[in-house]
């Protein structure tokens, strides 16, 4: 472990041991990691849902020119 890290580790750690703070900071980056997925999962959905409602919007916009054309 690199020597930056263990020394802050110790300095946070507070009353509990060392392997209690490495193990509580191990579980913050994995839910930090796991919201990240999420977020980025989120964006990928949207960003598909977005081009589709773009698509579809296009689309009933012309059938609306020609309908008021025709009228």
């Amino acid at each position: 472990m690199d020597e930056s890290i263990l020394a802050a580790v110790e300095r946070t750690k507070g009353k509990r041991s060392t392997s209690e703070r490495v193990n509580e900071l191990l579980k913050l980056a994995l839910e930090q990691e796991q919201r990240q997925a999420l977020e980025q999962e989120a964006a990928r959905f949207y960003s598909v849902a977005n081009r589709s409602d773009r698509t579809e919007e296009r689309a009933f916009q012309q059938a609306s020119l020609r309908r008021m054309r025709r009228d």
